[in-house]
């Protein structure tokens, strides 16, 4: 067979039920995403016992460490959408190319954190904390999740090139092994047991890292021995100046579009800093809590993506509309569950990390009032999805960009001025309505210049 014709046979992407194929492409991943939010939130339940320093200075680095996924999701995205596209195309060379690209752009990554770490960790700290214990506990978490985090990005590559050939099971077990890593680690290494030191914080991190390195290396397997749509070809590699351009019209703006947490999060730490330490603590434990239920819904539409893209490579419009409507129905009932959960029991949620009263003060309305912003983020998630795999990923990042950086922050700040912290929080429901209304808007635009354009 030619290198450059894919295999004849169909794919299942552009013949099975379009529930079925969302729910037997999604469900792996939202499990496996589930566990990672468990882990999120068994760490920071270890983290909260050393104290509630430790517990800060998690929150601080959180940050630096959502801008790591950032980016390798973001290139990842890239690759995925191209390969997707290629697949639909029927061009093997094509998708042979952006796979191997895709790793090299990941190691070149994770390089220049390394280099970035090295230069701005400790002014990174300082700026948004006075207190010596918080800066050291997050140089001890830094110094090792981001010099060890070559497993983060490589796996995260891998676990792509598997989605996009539709093998979303396999990154079910990858993600689930090390998440599992890493919940059995954490209290081994932060305690201590036997022969095994207690190392605080370190071991936090350690079996952070730890897990990264066994999801990369079964992650890895799979692509060997199981994605049979995607040919490794190592040999005499030079980079692909076409290819990287293509993965990064996709890849950028996903990774600002992620990049934009990182900023906000960043910004909100220093607004809540003027309160409290405690408020900053809170906040990093918003965001452990949040993760189970946002987890799934990112599990779902990681989903939709190759869906998407594949049907549009293959010029099927029936087949996309029914994507979208069916996976902006799914979201929406998770953010609803997740809802509930947040309005009746805020108290048992927060005690999970050991709240103190002063946490527990400020914690219940906080999440009250943020939980009402749920179900409109499943709106704005699932259409930037849309948007991304349609290649116009840029409508994603203006949406984000318009909602964290020129609304959240801008009301967040100036409700602090009040000096009542419960009036900060209710920049993240203002903050959604704008989110949603760009949404629809650029969907429509869409809609009108792709999809009904498409022969149905």
């Amino acid at each position: 067979m030619s290198e450059n014709v894919i295999n004849p046979s169909e794919n299942k992407m552009g013949t099975m039920p379009v529930t079925r194929l969302i729910l037997t492409m999604s469900l792996p991943m939202m499990f496996s995403m589930l566990i990672q939010a468990l882990y999120n939130i068994v760490d920071s339940m270890f983290v909260a016992k050393i104290s509630e320093d430790a517990l800060t200075a998690v929150s601080l680095a959180f940050p630096i460490q959502n801008l790591m996924t950032s980016f390798s999701v973001g290139t990842a995205v890239g690759v995925n959408a191209l390969l997707s596209r290629k697949l639909g195309e029927k061009n093997q060379k094509a998708v042979n190319k952006a796979a191997v690209n895709g790793l090299f752009l990941a190691v070149c990554t994770y390089a220049v954190f390394c280099l970035l770490g090295f230069l701005f960790m400790k002014p990174y700290l300082r700026s948004q904390t006075s207190s010596e214990i918080i800066v050291e506990f997050g140089m001890e978490y830094l110094n090792i999740v981001i010099y060890a985090s070559f497993g983060l990005f490589v796996s995260i590559m891998l676990d792509r090139l598997l989605q996009s050939t539709g093998r979303t099971v396999y990154t079910m077990y990858s993600q689930l092994a090390g998440a599992v890593t890493n919940i059995i680690l954490d209290p081994v290494f932060i305690f201590g047991i036997g022969f095994i030191p207690e190392m605080g914080i370190s071991g936090a991190a350690l079996a952070t890292v730890i897990g990264q390195f066994v999801s990369m290396g079964l992650s890895f397997a799979f692509n060997i021995s199981r994605n049979h749509d995607v040919q490794f070809m190592f040999r005499g590699f030079r980079p692909d100046g076409k290819i990287i351009a293509d993965i990064y019209k996709v890849g950028v703006p996903s990774i600002l579009l992620g990049s934009v947490g990182s900023i906000t999060t960043y910004f909100m730490n220093l607004i809540l800093g003027k309160f409290s330490s405690t408020a900053i603590a809170l906040y990093g434990v918003y965001f452990k809590l949040n993760s189970f239920i946002f987890m799934p819904v990112f599990g779902l539409n990681n989903g939709l993506v190759p869906i998407i893209a594949y049907n549009y490579g293959a010029g099927n419009r029936k087949r996309i509309t029914q994507t979208i409507r069916t996976g902006l129905a799914l979201a929406m009932g998770i953010m609803a569950a997740g809802t509930l959960v947040f309005e009746l029991i805020p108290v048992p949620l927060l005690r999970i990390f050991s709240a103190s009263d002063a946490m527990l003060e400020i914690g219940v309305p906080a999440l009250r009032i943020i939980a009402s912003s749920f179900i409109g983020a499943a709106v704005a998630i699932s259409l930037s999805t849309v948007f991304q795999a349609f290649g116009k990923a840029v409508f994603s990042m203006i949406v984000s960009l318009a909602r964290q950086i020129f609304c959240l922050l801008p009301v967040a700040f100036l409700f602090s001025l009040t000096g009542n912290i419960n009036n900060v929080w209710l920049s993240f429901p203002i903050a959604e309505v704008v989110s949603i209304a760009l949404s629809v808007i650029f969907m429509m635009n869409i809609h009108k210049n792709i999809i009904r354009k498409i022969q149905p």
